[in-house]
């Protein structure tokens, strides 16, 4: 789903959905999928972390690396909410998707949350913790 430059109700305010953080947010999800290992590392921030399930964390060497075992087949984003504030932005959204992890097929269904901040470079991806959902 492309939310574009529609406005969402958060906490009695109107919050404007910034169309360059959504095209940033599609563009990591393109470089996942191609395993574009230059385009992640453009738009990672330095400090990038991500939490996983387990609350295991991966710095941005370790994720970007981690295409040499791991690849995404496809990958489905809905339910897309972002909100900004100044040089911060914070997108949640749900991801369906198929892998390979050494070479075993995995499916995914995750509800995940990115943090983007602008930095002078630019917008860059600081952090993001994935959560499951429930089969269903």
């Amino acid at each position: 789903m492309r939310a574009g430059s529609r406005r969402q109700r958060g906490h009695g305010r109107m919050t404007y959905v910034a169309d360059d953080v959504l095209e940033l947010q599609e563009a990591f999800d393109d470089a996942e999928l191609r395993g574009d290992v230059g385009r992640l590392d453009e738009l990672l921030a330095d400090d990038f972390l991500s939490i996983g399930e387990q609350g295991y964390q991966l710095d941005k060497r370790q994720w970007i690396d981690r295409h040499r075992d791991f690849r995404y087949l496809a990958i489905e984003t809905t339910e897309v909410d972002v909100r900004r504030y100044d040089k911060a932005a914070i997108v949640r959204c749900v991801q369906r998707s198929r892998a390979t992890w050494q070479g075993n097929q995995m499916t995914l269904a995750v509800r995940l949350s990115q943090v983007w901040v602008h930095q002078p470079r630019g917008w860059r991806l600081a952090g993001i913790q994935f959560s499951s959902l429930a089969a269903g």
